[in-house]
């Protein structure tokens, strides 16, 4: 789905939102197409997936997949709607909420910050937050794949700025 983004030139990040095996949502950022700057993959794949939800919107049991390490807005979103796991690919130096730029997200012994990059998968320790104590994060997983379509987006937009301009 990130690829898919690219093609759109949008920034190639995708999402996808499971619950007991099930795909919920997908979807890619639409930031561009819709005009609008909370298009990210994981706010769109939250809010269809809440809509489908009978009664309470909350998606405990879901695990959302996403390119790259959330950034402060879709980490809330993740806490507001309690999404029960989060797994992300690379990280995101300029506006990642799990410690590049902020911390939203749990952080513990033994997290991707302390172990020098490496994938983990690490439960929030200690004082939880108020309305989410149990999320869960895997980081890192693709990292590399991941990061990679992200940096030949960004590549290729620089590439074609300089000509244009």
């Amino acid at each position: 789905m990130g690829l898919q983004a690219a093609l759109e030139d949008e920034v190639p990040i995708g999402a996808v939102l499971v619950l007991d095996g099930k795909v919920l949502a997908r979807a890619h950022n639409k930031v561009e197409a819709y005009k609008d700057p909370t298009a990210h993959a994981e706010m769109l794949v939250i809010r269809e997936a809440a809509a489908q939800q009978q009664g309470r919107w909350y998606l405990r049991d879901a695990t959302l997949y996403v390119t790259l390490e959330p950034c402060a807005m879709c980490a809330g979103a993740v806490l507001v709607s309690r999404v029960g796991a989060v797994v992300y690919g690379a990280r995101n130096s300029r506006l990642g909420a799990d410690g590049s730029w902020t911390r939203l997200f749990p952080y513990c012994e033994g997290s991707l910050a302390e172990s020098g990059g490496e994938e983990g998968s690490q439960r929030w320790p200690g004082s939880p937050h108020a309305t989410h104590p149990d999320l869960q994060v895997r980081r890192g997983v693709l990292a590399d794949e991941c990061g990679l379509v992200v940096q030949q987006f960004f590549q290729r937009r620089r590439s074609e700025n300089k000509l244009t301009n």
